[in-house]
């Protein structure tokens, strides 16, 4: 049940329950991994999938992803509370109690991965369960509020939805998904860090040790233009590995040129000694989302000039 600010249960309408229970699962986030699940999939059938597994895939993709939100939001409620960005969760606002959270999370997972083995396959099924353990026990509990590199190891958990995906079509494993595995790795160390610099002071306040809390701005932009530049090399390597065409080719380069010219303005400015707002870091991060998303939005469709 919701607890008020006097620790005495707060009631809620159906409809505020419900959106309390939903903003658990972090929606936004969840948009991101989707992006990145179906063209692995029209990847691996090289050509359209089956709509009813892109459709159950997605529906048990969502569910395995918001259980492990959910879960996260009970283990980081006292965090959260302290930092702008999120102390408008369900927890933080005690619209939700601790207990219900994580009842809630585990019950989506057990609820996913059945339905991924009845439904899709085994592997899927196997690939969500340790998508969710490795968020909630290696990124939420050891890695995020001990080390500086959390969210380079702990995103791998954010890149498992594009194995999913191709093992959901398949049944197994290639070259080919781990590439865009990589591309997401790579991607999510600049990607973060730039709107970890946004609300830097946040992590701070709540012990987080973020590289902008722990580095200088410049050290941080060093390493998102290092990262930047992995990441389009991982793209372009992946053109020939999977047999794509001139049209992926393309549309790769281009995409990685903007992004890598974007992370190089950021380290002029850095250079010039701007900082905060002047330093405009989330100009890069909201790149960076547009930058995944035709990514592989072009993975998705080259198959139609094949």
């Amino acid at each position: 049940m919701p607890v008020g600010a006097q620790g005495q249960e707060a009631p809620l309408t159906l409809g505020a329950k419900v959106r309390a229970y939903i903003a658990l699962t972090k929606p936004r986030v969840i948009e991101l991994l989707l992006i990145t699940t179906v063209p692995a999939m029209f990847l691996a059938a090289k050509g359209v999938p089956d709509l009813g597994l892109v459709l159950v895939t997605l529906v048990w993709g969502t569910m395995s992803a918001g259980s492990a939100n959910a879960i996260n939001c009970f283990i980081d409620r006292d965090i959260d509370a302290k930092m702008r960005r999120t102390r408008r969760r369900p927890l933080a606002r005690h619209q939700v109690s601790p207990r219900s959270a994580l009842v809630f999370g585990v019950a989506l997972g057990v609820l996913s991965t059945v339905g991924f083995a009845l439904t899709v396959n085994v592997l899927a099924a196997a690939l969500s369960v340790f998508a969710i353990l490795y968020y909630v026990f290696v990124y939420s509990l050891v890695l995020k509020r001990r080390t500086k590199q959390n969210i380079v190891w702990g995103g791998i958990a954010g890149c498992m939805p594009v194995l999913i995906g191709w093992g959901a079509v398949t049944g197994s494993l290639a070259l080919t998904p781990f590439l865009l595995f990589g591309v997401v790795f790579l991607w999510t160390p600049p990607h973060t860090w730039t709107l970890a610099m946004r609300y830097k002071e946040d992590y701070a306040a709540a012990g987080v040790p973020m590289l902008p809390v722990v580095a200088t701005d410049k050290r941080v932009v060093v390493e998102c233009v290092i990262y930047t530049w992995a990441t389009v090399a991982c793209s372009l390597a992946l053109w020939p590995a999977a047999g794509l065409t001139a049209i992926y080719g393309a549309v790769a380069v281009v995409l990685g040129l903007i992004f890598v010219v974007e992370a190089h303005r950021l380290l002029i400015r850095v250079n010039k000694g701007l900082t905060g707002a002047l330093l405009r870091p989330m100009r890069f991060f909201h790149l960076s989302n547009t930058y995944l998303a035709l990514l592989f939005t072009a993975v998705a469709i080259d198959f139609l000039f094949q």
